[in-house]
């Protein structure tokens, strides 16, 4: 959906709670003073590079890809500390720019690391009241904390009102942060990578809250995540990213049961309960984002490609040298691959 407008109305006639836009973010990359005094340009890293999404209320969507795909700088766009150089981002139809502080508290963020999240110098009560007091919220803050770090699982809360964050547990931190998000009574999270820093044993606990807050509260949850794993346990949807793109987007048991994209089938290889043992590892590294490839931007790493099976298909010279889409393979499927519209699997 790179090219198509995010805006179209779900089959229940309900307009998306957020719409991303074909938004795209680039970075200068540095440049020496040498390079700048003989009128050298410093090269951009296009980080995203035309990602249109669409959440309807109530729904988890899983972003996922490698490290330096893009993933959390969407994130940060959508949560409006980045913003795009193009493209647009809209919350209830409204571009989020108008009304910014207002958006902020409608739409909090939980972060990767509850360890940086959290300043050490302030007690727990501290940090979860931090966002009533920028926020202005008026009423009984004791109770709103308490009600927040009951809320992410922190019973009773009362008991952890003077506690700092170096005396709890990793789990117990990232429920602290969830709290500090939970007490302004947002209607969306954006969760980037939340269980990537914690034990396995409380992985599930924490994707179990997230699940129920959900269900509870009627939290719509963009989670961003390396792991589709995770993304087959707690998402409805799952849009895959590679090189500042979507290249495959649909319903969670879609694309992780009947993948449409190579890269989204190497993902899966490196899930053990998916792959097994014996399985194929995706070569190589991704491309520098300032220098990406010509035609599909997988294509240098593709196995498809690799193992000559593209050009027994025939579209190798389409693969290397013609950009392209997303193409409907399913009603809500979409996937950028040149096996897509000649109905081939990956």
């Amino acid at each position: 959906m790179e090219t198509e407008p995010a805006t179209r109305e779900s089959a229940e006639g309900a307009r998306p709670i957020l719409e991303v836009r074909d938004i795209h973010v680039s970075f200068a990359g540095r440049l020496g003073l040498g390079a700048g005094l003989i009128g050298r340009k410093a090269s951009l890293a296009r980080a995203v590079d035309g990602v249109s999404l669409e959440l309807q209320k109530g729904e988890i969507l899983a972003l996922a890809g490698e490290s330096g795909c893009g993933k959390t700088t969407t994130a940060r766009a959508v949560m409006g500390l980045e913003r795009p150089q193009r493209g647009e981002i809209l919350y209830e139809g409204e571009p989020i720019w108008k009304r910014l502080r207002a958006y902020r508290r409608k739409v909090q963020m939980v972060f990767q690391d509850p360890t940086g999240a959290l300043n050490p110098r302030q007690t727990i009560y501290e940090s979860v009241a931090e966002g009533l007091r920028i926020h202005r919220v008026h009423g009984d803050e004791r109770a709103q904390v308490a009600k927040a770090l009951a809320s992410a699982g922190m019973r009773p809360p009362e008991r952890f009102f003077l506690n700092y964050p170096h005396e709890l547990s990793g789990g117990q931190r990232q429920r602290v942060v969830i709290a500090g998000a939970l007490v302004l009574e947002p209607h969306m999270i954006v969760a980037d990578e939340p269980v990537s820093n914690l034990d396995a044993s409380v992985r599930g606990e924490i994707l179990a809250l997230l699940m129920e807050l959900r269900q509870r509260l009627g939290l719509t949850i963009l989670v961003v995540t390396h792991d589709l794993g995770l993304a087959w346990t707690i998402a409805d949807r799952v849009a895959v990213m590679y090189l500042g793109r979507i290249v495959e987007i649909g319903p969670a048991d879609e694309v992780l049961q009947r993948p449409k994209h190579p890269y989204t089938r190497a993902l899966l290889d490196v899930v053990p309960e998916v792959g097994g043992l014996e399985r194929p590892i995706l070569q190589g590294e991704p491309p520098d984002p300032t220098k990406i490839p010509l035609g599909c931007r997988f294509h240098p790493r593709c196995p498809v490609v690799a193992s000559g099976r593209a050009a027994e298909l025939g579209i190798e010279t389409k693969c290397r040298g013609e950009d392209l889409n997303l193409v409907e393979d399913k009603p809500g499927h979409f996937a950028a691959c040149h096996l897509t519209p000649i109905g081939e699997q990956p």
